[in-house]
């Protein structure tokens, strides 16, 4: 399983890749695993306000449709809309080209729920 070091993790395995004040969000590699050919990704709305821990989108795939959480708290400012034409993007490259929306935290934001790379192994390997 690729785990980059360079990210923080989410029990629910989405990762967080922290840029200034925003957040790019995506689906680990071990999530993409267990769901399968992605085949749809319902893309969050931009300016949405998300709560850490609730829903913001949905991922459909050969075997089911699953709920993405946010990891943080924030205001969804960007989605990558080439999943919409290319959902096998989440499949193919997570934590690449397949990364699902941008979140703006307040400044200063704390993330103590996020896990470092090797915490996250431990979990997924429990």
């Amino acid at each position: 399983m690729n785990i980059p070091e360079n990210l923080l993790y989410s029990s629910d395995h989405e990762w967080v890749r922290i840029e200034s004040e925003r957040a790019v969000i995506g689906i680990t590699d071990y999530a993409q695993d267990a769901l399968g050919d992605v085949v749809f990704v319902d893309l969050p709305d931009v300016g949405g306000v998300v709560t850490a821990g609730a829903s913001i989108t949905e991922v459909e795939s050969t075997k089911s449709v699953s709920d993405i959480y946010a990891p943080i708290a924030g205001t969804i400012i960007d989605t990558n809309q080439d999943l919409s034409e290319s959902p096998e993007l989440l499949n193919e490259d997570p934590y690449g080209e397949g990364w699902i929306c941008a979140i703006e935290f307040a400044d200063g934001s704390q993330f103590p729920d996020l896990l470092t790379a090797e915490q996250y192994g431990a979990l997924i390997e429990s």
